[in-house]
């Protein structure tokens, strides 16, 4: 009974004062309950892809929206996630419980390892070196066809769960608990240093905050993170096939850039808002219009890019809530007076 009314209490104070809140509330309870509604398995798999693509665009957001450290090679991480898994399920046979951990691991790995050598870049140049990186991965499983499975992949891939509402939802609670994680590090006094980077290096060095490592730890979460995603994807009954082509491309690590701007960037919920916009609008209308899929897709991208310049989740939010000006609170915009102190609202712009 305590916590039945703590939870309440808790929900009325803080969840449903705020409208963004209340979405997100919303937004996890449909989650949770859409296998009660439907148990359709094409719909399940795209929401599976789903999750797995906001994790893995929620990582790449960590690394380039909170730290400024652009990455264009991000498929890097996820296809180191996804091929350690696999080759260790394929040729050890061990299960997914013991090899999408040692996935994330050597993710990890990476992303020290493209730290180090890119601490003294910056912008474009940081971006240019990050991208080459999955090309020399794709080059390291080209050379070794025999080990690696070469340009067709490696098939023989043991499964998550033996059915699919059971992978949709060990995966959906891994996204979820994961994003939650990284909401609070990034609220915390880590994310105010990772601010402090993306905003000017040289200041915060000069306050003595050691920005080399908390690059490298940057870099360490993000390529945890989409390799948790990439290793979850080889398990995943999404995943026919774990090759070059499909997660090491250019095109995935083109695609976690596209949802974070699209739902916008250091939020968190922005990459999550934009992945499960724009993947299930591409899937649907690559059935519905598939030789102009690419040029309405194109065209809602650019669309929000000239008017929502800031991402659509940011636009959302800050049309429906604003920010008390004296104690920095936000409150619905409906408000008069700010929820904390009192100061009068009504006359400021949403």
């Amino acid at each position: 009974m305590y916590y039945g009314r703590y939870l309440l209490r808790y929900l009325q104070n803080e969840i449903l004062v705020l409208p963004s809140r209340v979405i997100v509330l919303v937004f996890v309870a449909s989650l949770v309950a859409f296998p009660l509604i439907s148990q359709d398995p094409n719909l399940l798999r795209m929401l599976i892809v789903t999750a797995l693509f906001s994790l893995y665009a929620v990582s790449w957001d960590l690394l380039s929206g909170y730290t400024g450290q652009i990455s264009l090679g991000h498929a890097l991480f996820f296809g180191s996630g996804a091929y350690a898994s696999a080759l260790l399920s394929s040729h050890l046979g061990l299960p997914p419980y013991a090899t999408i951990p040692a996935g994330a691991a050597v993710a990890t790995l990476a992303g020290l390892l493209v730290g180090i050598p890119c601490l003294r870049l910056r912008k474009h140049y940081l971006a240019l070196a990050t991208l080459a990186f999955p090309i020399m991965l794709t080059g390291l499983v080209l050379a070794f066809p025999g080990f690696s499975g070469g340009e067709g992949g490696i098939w023989r891939i043991a499964r998550l769960t033996s059915t699919r509402i059971e992978e949709y939802y060990l995966i959906v609670g891994v996204m979820l608990v994961a994003v939650f994680a990284l909401w609070k590090v990034a609220g915390s006094r880590v994310g105010l240093i990772f601010h402090s980077i993306r905003e000017d290096e040289t200041a915060a060095r000069a306050l003595g905050i050691n920005t080399v490592r908390y690059k490298l730890f940057a870099f360490a979460l993000s390529g945890f993170t989409a390799g948790v995603a990439g290793a979850l994807y080889a398990h995943s009954s999404a995943a026919r096939i774990v090759a070059p082509g499909v997660v090491l491309s250019l095109f995935m690590s083109f695609q976690p850039v596209i949802w974070t701007i699209f739902g916008g960037a250091a939020t968190i919920y922005g990459p999550i808002t934009g992945v499960f916009i724009l993947y299930p609008l591409l899937d649907t209308l690559n059935v519905v219009i598939p030789k102009y899929r690419m040029l309405v897709f194109a065209l809602l991208v650019l669309f929000i890019l000239r008017f929502m310049p800031h991402g659509i989740s940011t636009w959302i939010r800050d049309t429906i809530e604003r920010v008390c000006p004296s104690c920095q609170v936000r409150n619905i915009a409906t408000r008069r007076a700010c929820r904390a102190c009192g100061v009068e609202l009504r006359h400021m712009q949403p």
